[in-house]
């Protein structure tokens, strides 16, 4: 895989405090570390976004964004997880993987016309790349290898 360009960057929420953090993920084996509290901003796993992120983190980001659309309850979705944990480590510093809670962003869910969960979406550029629905391992591997 090759590195990624500098200004390859996204805004994320420390994990510790919430604040934002513009991070260049091409820095991200680097550990950077929050602004606020000093803490490592964790881009080697997914990253929680919320409704009212959603737009700055995702739509606004200069890297591909793989977004898992689930919910604690649904089985599939847990049965998908540690492959979406695995390819966030894989692909740290190229893809920012990130979890979305549908039983708490009604209006996302909504507006990406999400159906049926595990729904996972690749955007580009602010924009939807590539779709993945229920459990489909290769197709979802295959999604996110075609990103960078």
């Amino acid at each position: 895989m090759t590195t990624p360009e500098r200004g390859a960057e996204a805004a994320v929420r420390c994990a510790f405090c919430a604040t934002f953090n513009r991070v260049d993920l091409a820095r991200a084996a680097d550990r950077p570390k929050c602004g606020e509290c000093d803490r490592p901003m964790l881009l080697d796993r997914p990253v929680r976004v919320q409704e009212e992120d959603f737009e700055r983190t995702v739509l606004e980001a200069s890297v591909p964004v793989l977004v898992d659309f689930f919910a604690d309850w649904c089985a599939p979705c847990r049965m998908i997880a540690p492959l979406v944990d695995k390819l966030a480590l894989e692909h740290a510093g190229h893809v920012l993987v990130a979890k979305v809670d549908t039983d708490r962003a009604h209006g996302l869910a909504e507006r990406y016309q999400i159906r049926s969960i595990p729904t996972l979406v690749l955007f580009r550029d602010g924009r939807e790349a590539g779709r993945s629905m229920g459990y489909e391992p290769e197709k979802l591997r295959a999604l996110v290898s075609g990103a960078p």
